[in-house]
């Protein structure tokens, strides 16, 4: 069975291993567009409409695959126009290991032939012979009764064949699995062409069957061509690729002296004991041995120094980081500089992130300052190479909401039919969607209207076939992928859909890894960046030092901050429902912080009153096992973390870390079946350790809110951390802080507001935008002193910035703020119109400057308004001095202008507050 998808090898992988597991020999194949001339040429071809023809590629081997992969990668990034084109010079170049089927009536041969081009058509058999080899080239025919020119075309290349005595294939244009799925593939081309069934305007195929057909039936087919079905199985023999997949190949880390990757590892892990002002403990010791086994044993160094290079780097250029999930519970990452938290004060367990039993390779999730992410990216191009880095494809697929609206209007149904059934679909849980089976079962109304409504049963019947179809490729959040040789020798590469010259793989992520390339996860976090720019505001006003990660951990300030509610603006600590909780809990460590930002979720989040009890009230605190205090004793006996109910199979019911992982992974996927066999596993374990089996069933039961829910320990120590540095900022730091928030923000006019109603509760006062003063981002002023206590705040108000201006735009702000600084500031409003030339000096960013209060000082907001035409012509003619022509004004040459505002209706304050509401998200200041 072979796959050829048009231009493209998104589901070679997937496709290889489920035949693979089915018994079946995979080919993988592309059904190229081949362009008549160069794939650089953006034209049709010469003196016709034709902007490609199809080509069926073959991989015979693994060096056809790789040219495949090759030859896909190029149509994309140099041969792309409507379509990835290829052209014969890169077929010559990659032609070895392929075997190349002429094409269906698509096809330059059968194209050719249409025209009824002899000549041509004798050149072009030629022409491909040499390209491929005459035991590589075949001529494909079809049947496909109802397409126009189908009989004539399927004579003509037979007898083609014989005259150049080249062996003929029969294909079939399959496109769905099965016959009935006509309609859906139907109504799937229509969803994807933005089109509609009835209109006809889109493209589509004929009635014809353009299904898969059996053995059986291709025989049927083609009974009268018996060669052209023998010589598929000849083409089947000659196909012989086996792909080691799951072979996991690193990055090429160059280590300077003669030390392999385990020797460097070890050596860069002790070096972090000095570091961290670490003592060299026979515990610590213990450890890290231990760890640095598991990862020599797995071979896995090269990984952990390919990451540790990258937070090196961003440290030392001042890009904060921290880490995400179970890695944090490695003391030798800690060591490194890769995690910021230390597992054994923590309690962290290495095993959640690494065992001797794990088969899948490490994964090791980085968040960086949101504003430098790219920066990071941009180094791990420079260092290993553009052509070994890539970020990560990934596939949307229709979903059950999705699939419900888009096949109800690609039928031509009223938006309100597709959304009300829609919206009766229920919302999924973490991790597990909701289909539209499921939800049939346990939605009354959404299965009586499928019963007693002709549309609505079918646009179900059709959405139900389309649910789960890929809808479009995308850049994954945070994937990037690093070879150690070109990526072309491992995947296909193609530029992001959304037009920004981004190179993404045509792979997703898991198909990446059985290709052989680990993912590296680069995140971008606001609320780092939110930290690092509080940091350097305090350095800037204060000339103080803040090492942000060895702040103290027992800071008064932050937890009153926190027991008093006044957490907007924090990390996984805002919100009313989070706040309302804190206040109760009045939290006095970080494990608090760390078990509220694990807790608060559904499912957990039922134990929260009672951990807010036992806390305040240690004699309520209990363990339904004495075994338990061992892992529950800083939760007061609660279970707060996934690793709880590990640490619980393991203690309690003797599980080892390999079966602990089986049970991990089925009680978060939720799958009913591998659930029963967990739980009488777990219960089994139970009793023949020493407890009973009402007590397995009671312990089972406070596992339930956690299935799909629980946070790991070790990543709610990494966030709980980022949580705390945000809250000390903000207590200690808070007009600094302020202004770091609403520069993050700018954009967002709600969030501004929300932000700047914080900050009069907090006494701050924000200053509206001004001419003269406002920088494009929010800034901290200094305040005069105050004589009365004999210090100097000089961070006490913070001023609007431009770029947080509705409709102004950041590069008339520029503009603006250039000129500012180059000549100082502007005296009135004709000074600010001779000055600043920029073209984007319109009504609309006028306006917005205008309305925004930024101009007050020159006048009344409705006076400018009105003299707003007059201004820009103004502007616009003193923009002009070199050409000498006559103005408007009087007939004036323009260097001889002046600007006086005219007399006009002043603004109400009402419209004041409307103007301001709608430009800066709120009504005063």
């Amino acid at each position: 069975m072979a796959i050829t998808d048009h231009g493209n090898m998104y589901g070679a992988i997937e496709f290889y291993k489920l035949a693979k597991k089915e018994g079946i020999k995979p080919i993988i194949g592309v059904e190229a567009y081949m362009t008549a001339g160069n794939r650089t040429d953006r034209t049709t071809e010469a003196g016709g409409t034709k902007r490609y023809y199809h080509l069926t590629l073959l991989a015979k081997n693994l060096e056809g695959y790789k040219n495949l992969i090759k030859l896909v990668t190029i149509a994309n990034l140099e041969g792309y126009y409507y379509k990835p084109r290829m052209d014969k010079e890169i077929l010559r170049k990659y032609s070895k290991g392929i075997i190349a089927l002429s094409g269906c009536l698509g096809g330059e041969l059968s194209q050719t032939v249409m025209k009824g081009d002899t000549a041509k058509a004798d050149e072009l058999v030629r022409e491909y012979q040499d390209i491929f080899g005459k035991e590589n080239y075949f001529i494909e025919i079809q049947r496909h009764p109802s397409v126009e020119n189908d009989t004539a075309v399927r004579a003509s290349l037979i007898k083609l064949a014989k005259k150049h005595e080249v062996e003929i294939v029969a294909t079939q244009d399959s496109h769905y699995p099965c016959s009935d799925d006509h309609d859906a593939h139907h109504t799937l081309l229509q969803i994807n062409t933005q089109g509609d069934v009835k209109d006809g305007t889109k493209f589509e195929f004929s009635n014809d069957d353009f299904s898969f057909i059996d053995t059986k039936k291709a025989l049927e087919v083609f009974k009268d061509i018996p060669e052209a079905i023998e010589n598929t199985k000849k083409i089947a023999d000659m196909c012989n690729l086996e792909l080691k997949l799951g072979k996991w190949v690193f990055p090429d880390f160059k280590v300077k002296d003669e030390k392999n990757y385990d020797e460097k590892l070890r050596e860069l892990t002790y070096k972090g004991l000095d570091r961290l002002n670490l003592k060299e403990t026979s515990e610590i010791k213990r450890r890290v041995e231990y760890e640095l086994k598991i990862i020599k044993d797995k071979g896995y160094a090269p990984y952990f120094l390919v990451v540790g290079d990258l937070l090196s780097h961003a440290k030392e250029n001042g890009i904060l980081t921290t880490i995400r999930g179970s890695v944090a519970g490695s003391m030798a990452t800690y060591l490194l500089g890769i995690t910021n938290v230390n597992p054994i004060e923590y309690k962290l367990p290495f095993e959640r992130f690494l065992n001797p039993f794990r088969p899948s390779p490490p994964d090791i999730d980085m968040d960086f300052a949101d504003n430098r992410r790219d920066e990071m990216i941009e180094y791990v191009k420079n260092k290993y190479g553009e052509d070994k880095v890539a970020q990560i494809g990934t596939f949307g697929t229709m979903m059950a909401r999705g699939a419900i609206k888009d096949v109800a209007r690609a039928l031509g149904y009223p938006y309100i039919i597709g959304d009300r059934l829609s919206k009766m679909i229920p919302m999924g849980s973490q991790g597990i969607p909701m289909t539209i089976d499921h939800a049939m079962e346990i939605v009354g109304e959404l299965k009586d209207a499928y019963k007693n409504e002709r549309d609505t049963k079918k646009i179900i019947d059709l959405a139900k076939k389309l649910e789960g179809c890929v809808r479009h490729i995308s850049v994954h959040a945070a994937g990037v992928v690093i070879s150690p040789l070109p990526l072309v020798e491992y995947v296909p590469l193609q530029y992001d859909p959304k037009g920004e010259n981004k190179i993404i793989t045509q792979y997703d992520m898991y198909n990446i890894e059985e290709a052989g390339l680990l993912k590296f996860d680069f995140l971008g976090i606001r609320n780092l960046s939110i930290l690092a720019d509080s940091v350097y505001l305090v350095k800037k006003f204060y000339n103080i030092n803040i090492d942000i990660e060895n702040i103290p951990l027992d800071d008064k300030k932050t937890f009153e901050l926190l027991a008093n509610g006044q957490t907007e603006g924090l990390f996984q600590l805002n919100g009313s429902g989070m706040t309302r909780y804190l206040k109760e809990l009045k939290p006095t460590s970080i494990h608090d912080i760390n078990a509220m930002v694990a807790l608060y979720r559904p499912g957990p989040m039922e134990s929260i009153p009672e951990y807010i009890k036992r806390k305040h009230n240690p004699q309520l605190v209990k363990y339904l096992d004495p075994r338990m205090k061992k892992f529950l004793g800083e939760s007061y006996g609660l279970i707060v973390y996934q690793d709880d109910l590990l640490f619980s199979a393991i203690e309690l019911a003797g599980y080892n870390w390999e079966e602990a992982d089986k049970f991990r992974k089925a009680v978060g996927k939720k799958i009913p079946k591998e659930m029963a066999a967990q739980r009488e596993k777990f219960t089994k374990g139970i009793i023949s350790n020493g407890q009973t089996l009402e007590f397995a069933e009671k312990l089972w039961k406070l596992f339930e809110p956690f299935q799909a829910y629980g946070f790991n320990k070790a990543h709610a120590a990494s966030y709980g951390k980022v949580a705390y540095q945000t809250a000390y900022m903000k207590a200690h730091y808070p007009v600094e802080y302020m202004a770091s928030i609403l520069t993050a923000e700018s954009g967002d006019v709600e969030k501004i507001a929300v932000i700047i109603n914080e900050c009069k509760n907090m006494n701050i006062p924000i200053l509206p935008p001004n001419i003269n003063e406002s920088f494009g981002v929010f800034t901290c002023l200094p305040a005069e002193q105050d004589t009365t206590i004999n210090t100097k705040n000089k961070s006490e108000k913070i001023r609007f910035g431009f770029y947080t201006i509705k409709n102004l735009g950041t590069d008339i702000s520029d503009s603006i703020i250039r000129e500012r600084k180059l000549n100082g500031k502007f005296k009135s409003i004709a000074d600010f119109l001779n000055r600043v030339k920029h073209k984007n000096l319109n009504k609309k960013s006028m306006e917005a400057l205008i309305k925004s209060g930024s101009m007050d000082d020159w006048g009344d907001r409705g006076v400018m308004l009105a003299n707003l035409e007059r201004m820009l012509e103004y502007n616009h003619e003193k923009n002009k001095q070199n050409e000498n022509q006559v103005s408007l004004f009087g007939g004036l040459k323009t260097d001889t202008l002046s600007f006086k505002l005219q007399d006009a209706p002043t603004a109400t304050q009402a419209e004041k507050l409307l103007w301001e509401k709608e430009l800066l998200g709120l009504c005063e200041y």
